[in-house]
């Protein structure tokens, strides 16, 4: 919902910068305020700054870039593809995040959930090949950075690893906008300024310290199971704030998926 809010405004690279320098901003508030250590090393910094490519700033790039194409509800529905890619690599490459019968189920059962969701937009939505395309990219970076976090940050503290991966985000993603949408531009609406601000602090700050936390906490698998919630609160808010109908699709959905999140996580730690 924000972000169809700002791309009224501003440029998709554009947009990423912004929400990623808010984001950097709150995570070294966060750092001063618990006095936090920094990592002295190059080495400990580089496997945080690829995450900030891959975790951040081309995933937002192509997701945000996606939606000037494809309508909310196809772009929701294709984000939740994030765990289907996360179980398989983790299998493969993590000794402790291997598949099992209610992690295959609850996935299973959780994107059933999503498709019935947002079928409504899906019927009655327009997409391209490439919008669609960018958002399963964006999932595949998704789904290979749960990884990379998983092996490469195993001592550094969750907000480091946030604010490490903002850095590298922050810089490229300015750069790449003087390049290629210069001259910056300046939002003029205040609601475009609230929606960057929620995208930034709580969607990009806050939210990859709780990420980036819970990757190491309880796996790969079961952290990105989260984009299962993306198209259920797009829907409760369209419902609740704009008045949309409340349909079988959305109690049928919301069922599931919450029902996929509880045998996800039944007797696994």
């Amino acid at each position: 919902m924000w972000v169809e809010i700002v791309i009224r405004e501003l440029g998709a690279i554009t947009l990423v910068a912004y929400r990623v320098l808010f984001g950097l901003l709150f995570g070294i508030a966060v750092v001063m305020i618990q006095k936090i250590k920094l990592p002295r090393t190059f080495k400990e910094w580089l496997p945080l700054f690829v995450l900030g490519l891959t975790n951040l700033a081309i995933p937002f790039f192509l997701i945000t870039w996606a939606q000037f194409y494809i309508d909310s509800g196809v772009a929701s529905i294709l984000d939740a593809t994030v765990p289907l890619f996360t179980i398989l690599a983790a299998h493969f490459i993590l000794q402790d995040d291997k598949m099992t019968l209610p992690k295959v189920l609850g996935l299973i059962i959780g994107f059933i959930g999503v498709v019935i969701l947002m079928i409504k937009d899906i019927n009655e939505g327009t997409s391209t090949i490439l919008g669609q395309l960018a958002v399963i990219l964006a999932c595949v970076f998704y789904a290979a950075s749960s990884i990379i976090a998983r092996k490469t940050t195993e001592d550094t503290p969750a907000v480091l690893r946030s604010v490490g991966s903002l850095i590298s985000a922050t810089v490229v993603m300015w750069v790449a906008s003087f390049m290629f949408e210069s001259p910056i531009k300046i939002p003029t609406l205040p609601i475009t300024w609230i929606a960057l601000a929620w995208l930034g602090i709580l969607g990009s700050g806050l939210a990859f310290i709780m990420l980036f936390y819970l990757i190491h906490e309880i796996g790969p698998t079961r952290t990105t199971m989260v984009t299962y919630l993306f198209p259920l609160g797009g829907v409760t808010l369209g419902t609740v704030v704009l008045n949309e109908p409340l349909t079988w699709q959305i109690i049928t959905g919301a069922i599931l998926i919450i029902a996929s999140l509880v045998i996800a996580n039944w007797n696994t730690k």
